[in-house]
């Protein structure tokens, strides 16, 4: 089994989906509905899945806002 690192190197280009579950804060299981729905751009490198940072970033700005309704 693959050691993930410590910490996850901030400039990275792309993760494995291990790696992306600890920068986005969410599961396996959800990363890959993402993908499966097409709201998560994922490539594959061999037989990896990435995920881009830019595919990250242009998911969470996809995301609802959140709007607290006990004003």
């Amino acid at each position: 089994m693959r050691k993930l690192p410590d910490r996850i190197e901030a400039e990275a280009l792309a993760y494995d989906v291990s790696d992306a579950m600890r920068v986005m804060g969410i599961g396996r299981n959800k990363i890959y509905d993402e993908i499966a729905a097409g709201r998560l751009d994922a490539r594959k490198v061999g037989r990896r899945t990435v995920i881009t940072r830019a595919a990250i970033e242009t998911w969470l700005g996809s995301l609802p806002r959140f709007q607290n309704s006990a004003a």
